[in-house]
């Protein structure tokens, strides 16, 4: 009689569903032994689905009989231990299941390809030729404290438990250099390097920066790749795989890229690490900066943390000596910072149009800049033509009818669109409500500033840049490359254009209406705006040749109704050490971040009262004198696509307990949301960003 045991039981972790509270990997039949880290399809329910065999013993019950595995993808090799031990702490610090995890962090094509499919785009893989022989590149000659940055970074690559480096270098002080030669360290001691960036936008930029440096010391195909989720499946595939099996020496990318098989990973790199795109905002709300210096630490491999505005999270870190900070104070060669000049809006005469964001004085400024040829870059962080519609008669706005939220105004397609839920309008030619044809925008967004612009200074070359604008595939690419090649003399932006760009002809930046986030109820609200404020001024003056004895010196123009605030005065003297001295100081009074540790419960329902009513049964469980919690609130903008949004907060003054607390309540919080079938969805946030 055959034994109808199978050779092998294995662990595997697969996607399923949250509901069923199936949180860990599942045990599965298997006619081999199975290495961890191994890809496979399994049979969950009616689906079939990938799964990763999951290091640990498997213990199933003896009466249990198991389902087999449907398919080994044995061409392809496991991924490392280290790759499973980071999605083990990822999964566990943020609350959710690691097949869900790895699901969402594993290419999207490897979820629907069969194991010969897979094999075939090895092969395919295989046959790419080597990229045509590149010239040396000359590399510029270093700046003293560059050398040092990069000297320190070259020591913590040989060291045996290397600190994070905090690269705090003001806006044009050649941190790029600096990453570039730590990563050429890196690669000669036969090690990948993973550089992680903030925005899809930044990616193309520095991919060609990397590629013109070691274009001739990767020559091989596939050496250099970009992880992101702009490419198309098979190219992230195509990169992925070329990571996982060590062909690629360098990788880039945005938030995701932080969960790359990198088996021979010797550097990370996070470039303007401060800034809130490295957070998930939905799914597993993880941060990639925090996941990248949690991976340093694991496999003891230095991680540069670089920005002109560190979060305060990272400077404090860097005070109390958990990371070693590095300083670059001047620009490269000998380039001044732009003077900051706070026009104050009420000195301006009371007249109609005074809160304009172009006031004369403004607009005088440009047009010296432009007849200087010199170009400008106006920042407003509101896109569209207006925010909002209004009937005069009977005080009618354009609101959105599935959000509490405005629908924003954009002149050029003609439309009313919300911004939250994508609803979108032809613009009625008259008031919906009382039928006056005389209705009108409020407010300004970047299109009526381009507009306006162009009506003001005629002649002048206006360009516009924002999710708008860019829309379709290489706009935003020909858009800078106008910028850079002098064929614009205003720009004009969102935050989009803040970050990173280096742009060598504009001499005048100038924000306007940035005032509102000075009284957000949000208390990360001032670190956002100093470092959008101080990246945005950072544009200008980039160039130190245009710095010749005589010419107008690079200017920042801030127009605020505010100007002794404490904020504006730091900026003026470009001082974040002040400013994040004080911020630290009103944190830790206070008892926020980073001196106690948050988590959110969110819950959407069709009602607010289904939606709170499960906050509230949700605080009665949590039974634990060292966490507080909050009272339900709204979400900052409630309902959204017709479905109401309650948060509620958890502090604790320390992250073990924070985390002991939570394994704990999720397994909890999941058995109470059969109890409330009215919630839609619920998740717990942990470290969040928006509050």
């Amino acid at each position: 009689m055959p034994d109808p045991r199978p050779a092998a039981v294995v662990r595997i972790a697969v996607d399923a569903p949250q509901h069923s509270g199936l949180a860990g990997p599942l045990d599965y039949a298997s006619e081999q032994a199975l290495a961890p880290g191994r890809l496979v399809r399994v049979p969950l329910g009616r689906r079939e689905l990938l799964g990763v065999v999951w290091p640990g013993d498997a213990a199933p019950a003896p009466e249990l009989v198991l389902r087999p595995v449907a398919a080994v993808f044995d061409t392809l090799p496991p991924l490392g231990a280290d790759w499973c031990r980071l999605l083990d702490f990822a999964a566990g610090y943020y609350q959710r299941s690691v097949g869900e995890l790895a699901s969402a962090v594993l290419p999207p094509q490897l979820r629907e390809l069969s194991p010969s499919q897979l094999a075939a785009r090895l092969r395919k893989l295989d046959k790419k030729t080597a990229l045509t022989a590149a010239p040396t590149p000359v590399r510029p000659e270093l700046a003293p404290e560059q050398a040092v940055a990069v000297e320190r970074i070259a020591a913590q690559i040989d060291a045996r438990s290397p600190k994070p480096l905090l690269l705090f270098g003001v806006t044009g002080s050649g941190k790029t250099e600096v990453y570039l030669r730590a990563a050429e360290a890196a690669l000669a001691a036969g090690r990948q390097v993973l550089v992680l960036v903030p925005e899809i936008n930044l990616t193309p930029q520095l991919e060609a920066r990397f590629t013109e440096r070691f274009a001739a010391l990767l020559p091989q195909p596939l050496a250099i790749v970009a992880l992101h989720s702009a490419l198309t499946p098979a190219q992230r595939l195509q990169h992925w795989l070329a990571a996982h099996l060590g062909r690629a020496r360098l990788v880039l990318g945005t938030r995701l890229a932080v969960f790359s098989s990198l088996p021979d990973l010797g550097l990370i790199v996070v470039d303007e690490e401060h800034d809130p795109s490295y957070k998930q905002q939905d799914g597993a709300r993880y941060s990639a900066r925090d996941l990248a210096v949690w991976r340093g630490f694991d496999l003891k491999i230095p991680v540069v943390l670089g920005s002109a505005t560190p979060s305060l999270e990272s400077w404090q870190h860097a005070e109390s000596g958990r990371y070693e900070r590095l300083t670059l104070a001047a620009r490269i060669g000998g380039g001044a910072l732009p003077r900051v000049r706070l026009f104050d809006m009420k000195a301006l005469p009371p007249s109609a149009g005074v809160t304009t964001a172009l006031t004369a004085p403004l607009l005088a400024a440009l047009k010296e800049r432009l007849d200087r040829g010199e170009q400008s870059l106006v920042f407003l962080n509101r896109r569209g033509y207006a925010p909002v519609l209004h009937c005069g008669e009977c005080q009618w706005k354009s609101d959105c009818p599935h959000c509490s939220a405005w629908r924003v105004f954009h002149k050029r397609d003609r439309t009313l669109r919300c911004h939250h839920c994508g609803f979108t309008e032809r613009v009625p030619r008259a008031c919906p409500n009382c039928g006056n044809p005389d209705i009108a925008p409020i407010g300004r967004g970047t299109e009526k500033l381009e507009e306006q612009l162009t009506e003001a200074l005629p002649g002048a070359r206006v360009l516009r840049i924002d999710a708008d604008s860019t829309r379709r595939k290489g706009e935003l690419e020909a858009q800078l490359k106008a910028v850079h090649d002098g064929d614009v003399d205003i720009l004009v932006g969102t935050q989009m254009i803040t970050k990173g760009h280096d742009f060598r002809r504009i001499r005048f930046v100038a924000a306007v209406n940035p005032d509102g986030a000075l009284f957000s109820s949000d208390f990360r609200a001032p670190e956002r705006l100093f470092a959008l404020l101080m990246q945005a001024g950072g544009r200008a003056g980039r160039d130190a040749e245009r710095d010749v004895e005589g010419a107008t010196p690079a200017e920042m123009w801030v127009q605020t109704w505010h100007r002794d605030h404490a904020l504006y005065q730091a900026l003026a003297r470009h001082d974040y050490v002040r400013f994040a001295k004080t911020q630290l100081e009103e944190r830790r009074s206070a008892s926020l971040p980073p001196f106690s540790h948050l988590a959110l419960l969110r819950a959407e329902a069709r009602t607010a009262e289904a939606a709170k009513a499960f906050l509230m049964a949700a605080a009665e469980l949590a039974q634990d004198e060292g966490v507080l919690v909050y009272p339900p609130v709204p979400h900052a903008v409630a309902r959204v696509a017709d479905v109401e949004r309650m948060q509620m907060l958890v502090e604790a003054t320390q992250r073990a307990r924070l985390q002991a607390f939570l394994r704990g309540w999720v397994p909890e919080l999941i058995a109470l949301k059969r109890d409330h079938k009215a919630v839609l969805r619920w998740a717990v946030d942990v470290d969040p960003l928006a509050i």
